[in-house]
């Protein structure tokens, strides 16, 4: 019998009682055993408190160092400002104490040149082990975070969509798993609700050294330091920052995967995108600060995702209707570029970002019959025609801006009923004017996100019963939302963000039974949250997060006290920071960040 189903027949016999316990350790994830989630604690990378805890025992007690050579707390900023580059991981800090440590008792030299001399290559080395336990295709998804730039933050979707792009996994659904085997390798951490992540520093220099090795892979800086290898590679990223940098196209027909990174100043020419033949599956240009896109660009007849994000390109040029295989184009947050009427020409677009764009025609979204996520189109740019939008039988997300008092919304609602497969929705306010009354929401049956960001005279008397996830941002409410919001009956997850302008919050008696994430930010007035008895499901909060609450400087003991709630991220000024860290409440929280 395999050791695996030795070891799933063990651990599924064992009673859950108060009897004895059993603290079994693993470096994998052994999804076939069935315990409880409460009963699993996932090892995250350290806080720099103790990632410098640990630094320090390393050090002073490690290696038979005498008293002489304990490392002075004189240098203790500089030793941090090292120690950053560690990046929380518990096997990178050891070995660069004990680096330190062998030297200095060797008679090396003072402790600052030391603390410059340290050797993250050989850092990288120890985490060798670590690289080779990955099974095949957890290991291609963590080639591919060499992609990124350093200390970003990624979007899950983004970070699934590269890799279907570029082939290494097939579909959306096949995703998550790899997404949950880089969190739970601490390759990346969830930053938000699980849609956002932040990359481990160190793991990120790890993924770059074996991508060169291993994925054909390589980088290029305009410092002059850089020059295309000679053996063909397939995936590229290019950093630069002036206004020139030379380098031969050679190589460019090999290439599967480009990325820029930078300042935006890559000065190419209309014939420069044309080297790239026929190969090229993901183009990059995310936050480079892009002016120009020429004609040139529909030549790149392979392209699978097109990542446009937060540039400068005022018109996107009309051949990039020729890109029929295209499944991802993300223009959002191009302030006001103008699209000429190609969009509905790309029959495999299966996502499309867009934020404050100007259509020279009203977008045919009935065209696009494999779209499923759709963030933003103007509520004037949406089509009331529900023949057409029956078509849309695929489309998962949709978001609706430039909504105020004027807008239509008795056809709106119906329009979007439509839309079989719709379970995420956001709608989004006209700049300062306040968004129509929503009370038509309820309709929506099969909803189950649901994010509004603009000025609210008053909520909807009613929700779509199976919201489970809700998000206010910018509503400025006057009215508490905690008594109507507690009502909803499947609700895990609710964001609050300067949505409400009062003083005090109350969480009624046997509201939010099925809660698990609490998020409330800006509400600059709120000093008081009161919970009355049985309030909040007892077995599923488990997460608090407040953030820039300057006038809230205690929690409420009824949610402190509930033996689930298990992490509580804060972000006030420095007196409650002080003063929250000093309660004796959270002390019995496993997981606490409170910073000022």
């Amino acid at each position: 019998m395999p050791k695996q189903m030795h070891l799933n027949s063990f651990v599924n016999a064992l009673p859950y009682d108060n009897g004895s316990r059993l603290l079994f350790t693993s470096h994998i994830t052994h999804r076939d055993i069935n315990v409880r989630d409460e009963d699993v604690h996932r090892m995250k990378a350290l806080d720099p408190k103790k990632s410098w805890q640990l630094f320090l025992k390393t050090i002073n007690h490690g290696n038979k160092l005498a008293g002489k050579h304990k490392f002075p707390m004189k240098l203790e900023h500089m030793g941090k400002q090292m120690l950053r580059k560690c990046d929380g991981l518990p096997l990178a800090i050891k070995e660069v104490g004990r680096q330190l440590a062998e030297k200095k008792v060797s008679g090396g030299s003072e402790w600052e040149q030391l603390l410059e001399s340290v050797d993250f290559g050989s850092t990288l080395k120890l985490l060798e082990p670590f690289y080779h336990k990955l099974d095949p295709m957890l290991e291609s998804c963590f080639l591919c975070m060499a992609f990124f730039k350093k200390n970003t933050t990624l979007r899950a979707e983004k970070l699934s969509q590269i890799w279907i792009a570029g082939g290494v996994v097939d579909s959306e659904d096949d995703c998550k798993p790899y997404l949950d085997g880089l969190i739970n390798e601490s390759v990346i951490d969830v930053k938000d609700k699980s849609t956002n992540y932040e990359m481990n520093a160190m793991l990120h220099m790890l993924s770059i050294q074996k991508a060169e090795e291993k994925l054909s892979f390589e980088i290029l800086r305009n410092n002059g330091n850089n020059r295309p290898s000679e053996s063909p590679r397939h995936h590229r990223v290019i950093i630069c920052s002036r206004d020139k940098f030379n380098y031969s196209t050679d190589q460019d027909k090999h290439l599967v995967s480009l990325f820029f990174h930078g300042g935006g100043y890559f000065d190419t020419s209309p014939s420069y995108w044309k080297s790239f033949e026929q190969r090229l599956r993901i183009l990059d240009l995310e936050d480079f600060g892009l002016k120009f896109l020429p004609e040139t660009i529909g030549t790149l007849m392979e392209l699978r995702y097109l990542g446009l994000r937060n540039n400068f390109i005022r018109v996107l040029p009309i051949s990039l209707g020729c890109l029929k295989k295209l499944e991802v184009l993300d223009i959002a947050q191009d302030f006001m570029v103008e699209v000429p009427d190609i969009i509905w020409e790309m029959h495999r677009l299966r996502h499309l970002y867009l934020s404050d764009v100007i259509f020279q025609k009203p977008l045919k979204v009935d065209a696009l019959w494999n779209l499923e996520t759709l963030t933003y189109v103007s509520v004037d740019n949406w089509t009331y025609e529900l023949s057409s939008l029956k078509k849309l039988t695929l489309l998962k997300k949709l978001g609706i801006e430039e909504l105020d008092g004027n807008s239509d919304v008795s056809k709106l609602f119906p329009s979007l009923v439509v839309l079989e497969g719709l379970k995420h929705l956001i709608l989004r306010g006209y700049r300062f004017r306040s968004m129509p009354c929503l009370d038509e929401l309820s309709i929506l049956h099969r909803l189950e996100t649901l994010k509004l960001d603009g000025i609210l005279a008053r909520l909807p008397t009613s929700f779509p019963p199976k919201i489970k996830s809700l998000t206010l941002v910018n509503s400025c409410l006057d009215e508490d939302p905690m008594p109507l919001l507690g009502k909803l009956p499947k609700l895990k997850y609710l964001k609050l963000r300067n949505a409400y302008t009062g003083q005090q919050m109350v969480i009624l008696h046997s509201s939010f039974q099925w809660l698990q994430v609490l998020c409330i930010e800006e509400l600059c007035n709120l000093r008081n949250i009161q919970v009355e008895k049985s309030a909040m499901g007892l077995l599923w909060f488990t997460k608090l997060e407040i953030h820039d609450c300057p006038n809230l400087d205690a929690l409420p003991e009824e949610i402190v006290s509930k033996f689930s709630f298990t992490e509580l991220k804060m972000v006030t000024t420095k007196s409650i920071a002080t003063k929250m860290r000093n309660s004796d409440l959270i002390s019995k929280i496993k997981v606490v960040n409170i910073n000022p």
